[in-house]
C-alpha cells in the first residue's frame, strides 16, 4: 500500500506543480481566458492513462499462466526504466523546468487561430508523461501486492498529491522540493532494483530463464515474508526470504550502479526559490 501511495503521490505532485506552473503563468501574463483549455488538457490526459491501465489490466488475466508471468515480467522491467528515467529526468530539470515550461506556453499560445489546440497538446502531453508511468509502475505494484491495499494506496496518493496541487496554487504554500524528490527518489531506486529481481523471477516462472536458479541465502528463519515485518518489506522492496542467485545478481548489478550515479554531484546552479504559489512576479 505504502509504495503505491509514495509513487502516486510524488507522481501526481509532479502534475500538480507543473499544471500550477502553467495556470500561475497564464493570470500572471493576463491570459486567464485560457485556464479552460488547460483543464481540457488535464481531463484528456488522465482519461487517456485510466482508460490503459484498466485496458491492459482486464485483458492480462486472460493470458494462459505462462504468457501471464512473461507479460509480469515485461511490465516490471518498463516499470523499472521508467522509474530509473524519472528520477534521473526529475533531478537534471528539477531547477530549469519553469523556464522550460514558460517558454512552451508562450510558443504554444503564437500560433495563431491553433493557439487554443497548441496549449491543449502541451498540457495534455506534460500530464499525459507522468500519468503513464504511473500506469507501469501500478501494474508492476499490483503484480506484487495482490488485494485491495495497493489499490486503495494508489488512489489516497493521487488526492494527496491534488490536494497539496491546489493549496499550492490557491494558498500559496511553500514545499522543500528539492529535498522532497532527492529522497523520494532514493527510495524509489530501492523499489525498482526489487522490481528488477522481481523480472527475473518472472521469466524464470515463464520458462524463459533458468540459469543461476540455486538458492543464495534463506532467511525464512530470521526474517519471514510470512511475519509483519517481511510482508512489509515485500510489498515495498520486493524482499524474498530465499531469492536466488540470478535474483540477488540482478538487485545488484542495478541498484549499485544506480546509487553511484545518483550519487554524483552536479553541476552546481544558482537554485530558484520554490515558492509552490509562484506568486506574481513584479
Amino acid at each position: 500500500m505504502f509504495v503505491p501511495f509514495l509513487i502516486m503521490f510524488r507522481e501526481g505532485l509532479e502534475a500538480a506543480l507543473i499544471v500550477s506552473l502553467i495556470a500561475s503563468y497564464l493570470k500572471r501574463t493576463q491570459r486567464g481566458q485560457w485556464l479552460g483549455v488547460v483543464w481540457v488538457g488535464v481531463i484528456l490526459a488522465a482519461a487517456l492513462c485510466l482508460g490503459l491501465g484498466i485496458f491492459i489490466n482486464e485483458t492480462t488475466g486472460e493470458f494462459p499462466q505462462k504468457q501471464q508471468e512473461f507479460f509480469e515480467g515485461i511490465v516490471a522491467v518498463v516499470a523499472v526504466f521508467i522509474l530509473t528515467y524519472m528520477v534521473f529526468w526529475m533531478r537534471k530539470v528539477s531547477k530549469s523546468v519553469k523556464v522550460h515550461l514558460e517558454g512552451s506556453i508562450d510558443h504554444a499560445l503564437n500560433k495563431g487561430k491553433g493557439q487554443g489546440w497548441a496549449l491543449v497538446a502541451m498540457v495534455f502531453f506534460a500530464v499525459a508523461r507522468e500519468g503513464l508511468e504511473s500506469v507501469f509502475f501500478l501494474l508492476a505494484a499490483f503484480q506484487q501486492d495482490v488485494g485491495i491495499a495497493a489499490p486503495i494506496g494508489a488512489v489516497l496518493g493521487l488526492t494527496c498529491a491534488i490536494i497539496v496541487g491546489f493549496a499550492i496554487y490557491w494558498g500559496g504554500i511553500k514545499l522543500n522540493l528539492a529535498s522532497f524528490f532527492k529522497w523520494t527518489s532514493l527510495f524509489i531506486l530501492f523499489v525498482a532494483a526489487g522490481l528488477a529481481a522481481g523480472a527475473i523471477r518472472a521469466f524464470h516462472e515463464a520458462g524463459l530463464w533458468n540459469h543461476f536458479q540455486d538458492v543464495a541465502f534463506d532467511l525464512s528463519n530470521v526474517l519471514s515474508t510470512h511475519s509483519l515485518s517481511g510482508t512489509l518489506l515485500e510489498g515495498i522492496f520486493g524482499y524474498q526470504e530465499a531469492p536466488t542467485v540470478s535474483e540477488v545478481v540482478v538487485y545488484f548489478i542495478y541498484l549499485i550502479p544506480a546509487l553511484i550515479l545518483f550519487s554524483l554531484p552536479q553541476n552546481k546552479q544558482p537554485a530558484p526559490a520554490i515558492s509552490s504559489g509562484q506568486k506574481t512576479q513584479r
